[in-house]
């Protein structure tokens, strides 16, 4: 069977998502920005490309969002948040891109990175992406009320927060603090949860040793995940679990080294005691990536229900 373009992108992201990556620039070095990167886009869909979301904020603190033109009513909207271990990555090649063609917006969000803000900087920066995105609805032709969030890796912890954490007062800083940041659907691909047990089901030859104080979640938080409970709590999407989150679908390798699959066991359980409709879905064989035609139809089902 052919490779999907999803698959090809999501191994990519995969790829990066816990590797060793060189720091950003800082904010006051230009940047080379690369505007050809990433799939075609359809004929006649307007972009706005990195778009501040806070203003004379971090470089990071932007998106671009696409929107297919001539619509003749609001449009749902989905809102890629790429993985890359909180340390790298970008809103580059956005796996969500093929849904322009559905009638679908797209948003692809950047966030601050571990080295330029440690936690809650990043989901700090997700909710005023969304809040943003909300403020200026009317503007694309984006209807507010029909948001999805998707993320792999680092992302799929950053859109589960987003999907948890919705009345979480504390994670609503700087712009736009009139709008929500809430979103109506969530689709979470390999996400970790709750850092401080990755390593009770993490394989001896996994790539590294989570708990070590150079660990990407470590660093994530500013400190060893063990020694820091407290912290980690606070970044653990279950711990914010109520019966008004937004519908899960989750996705998950059972043979991923990287990111153990018990982690999305334990957040689908927290969702169902809840009450929360919730889809896990272990995909046999696969490890911290994956795609196909079953994840294509799965995550386009997923849409199209809780979207359309």
């Amino acid at each position: 069977m052919k490779t999907t373009i999803l698959a090809v992108l999501l191994g990519l992201h995969a790829a990066l998502a816990f590797a060793q990556v060189q720091p950003q620039p800082p904010p006051s070095q230009p940047r080379s920005l690369n505007l050809r990167r990433g799939p075609a886009l359809p004929e006649g869909t307007k972009a706005l490309r990195n778009v501040a979301y806070v203003p004379n904020g971090h470089e990071r603190q932007n998106l671009d969002l696409f929107v297919p033109t001539g619509a003749t009513k609001p449009l749902p909207l989905i809102i890629w948040v790429h993985g890359g271990a909180w340390r790298g990555g970008s809103k580059e090649n956005c796996p969500a891109m093929r849904y322009l063609e559905r009638g679908y917006a797209v948003a692809s969000v950047n966030y601050r990175l571990s080295q330029h803000a440690i936690f809650p900087a990043q989901i700090e920066d997700c909710k005023a992406a969304v809040r943003w995105l909300r403020a200026h609805a009317k503007e694309h032709k984006l209807d507010p009320e029909r948001f999805a969030a998707w993320g792999s890796s680092a992302g799929g912890h950053l859109v589960a927060l987003l999907g948890t954490s919705g009345g979480v007062e504390e994670f609503e800083v700087g712009e736009n603090l009139g709008f929500s940041s809430r979103v109506q659907a969530v689709v979470d691909f390999f996400g970790p949860r709750d850092f401080t047990q990755i390593s009770k089901f993490s394989p001896t030859n996994g790539p590294f040793d989570h708990d070590a104080a150079d660990s990407p979640e470590s660093q994530l938080i500013g400190g060893a995940i063990q020694e820091n409970k407290d912290m980690v709590a606070k970044a653990n999407p279950i711990t914010y679990v109520s019966k008004d989150d937004p519908p899960f679908l989750i996705m998950h390798g059972d043979s991923d080294k990287v990111v153990p699959y018990q982690q999305s066991e334990m957040l689908r359980d927290a969702l169902v005691k809840a009450g929360v409709e919730v889809t896990l879905k272990l995909v046999e064989g696969a490890g911290h990536g994956f795609g196909g035609r079953d994840a294509d139809e799965r995550v386009t089902g997923f849409f199209e229900k809780h979207l359309k």
